[in-house]
């Protein structure tokens, strides 16, 4: 695909975006969609078969691409030599990528829809929001492995992780929308978030000196 072509195709997709949060999936046209992006209709046309598919397309673009991306940082964390911070530094990546702009609208076009889409609905939710707690999951169980974690159920650590840094601000920013919070305000409710997490998950190590102090009264 040229430059020119996937400009066209991205400018399609910005304008199909802002249309179907404006007047919905039912009240938008291919025509409405072709004269948003500066495009002609056959233009459209030429990069999605129908409007079904081009919605689907706004919906669920960047979902795997920031997955991807996401799971590589989890991964990393499992491993971590210094547990605290790595998980200070998901957190703030994970609240960031979850509080972008673009996926912000993208998750409140397939809410709206989900009524007519339930099937697009769901495979949002399991290639986002529960492919998230499954990876939070397996760096957690591998995390206790090490004993660095003490969990007892891997599946509800992640998703008290995930709703502990993200819950707050996505729901505020979905129901109420306004002004966009600052990368320093995020970062600081990350850091909050991973305090609370510790606090119930992080093992307590023994003392060097009580470890090795003789018995008394042996």
């Amino acid at each position: 695909m040229s430059d020119r072509s996937v400009r066209k195709r991205e400018s399609i997709l910005e304008a199909a975006t802002e249309l179907f949060l404006t007047l919905e999936y039912a009240g938008t046209s291919m025509a409405d969609i072709a004269a948003a992006a500066a495009v002609s209709k056959q233009t459209v046309y030429k990069h999605f078969s129908d409007k079904e598919t081009l919605f689907r397309e706004v919906a669920l673009g960047s979902v795997g691409e920031v997955g991807a991306a996401f799971q590589a940082e989890v991964a990393a964390t499992a491993e971590a030599s210094d547990v605290p911070l790595a998980l200070r530094e998901l957190a703030r990546s994970y609240l960031i990528a979850v509080m972008n702009p673009v996926l912000l609208r993208r998750r409140q076009l397939v809410l709206r829809e989900a009524g007519r889409f339930p099937d697009l609905a769901r495979k949002y939710h399991e290639s986002g929001p529960r492919r998230t707690i499954q990876v939070l999951a397996t760096a957690f169980d591998r995390l206790s492995e090490r004993r660095e974690l003490l969990v007892d159920d891997p599946l509800l650590a992640a998703t008290q992780f995930a709703f502990l840094v993200v819950g707050e601000p996505l729901d505020t920013a979905m129901f109420r929308g306004g002004r966009r919070r600052t990368r320093r305000e995020l970062n600081s409710l990350a850091d909050a978030a991973v305090e609370v997490f510790l606090a119930a998950y992080r093992r307590k190590r023994e003392s060097p000196r009580l470890h090795g102090l003789a018995n008394p009264n042996s």
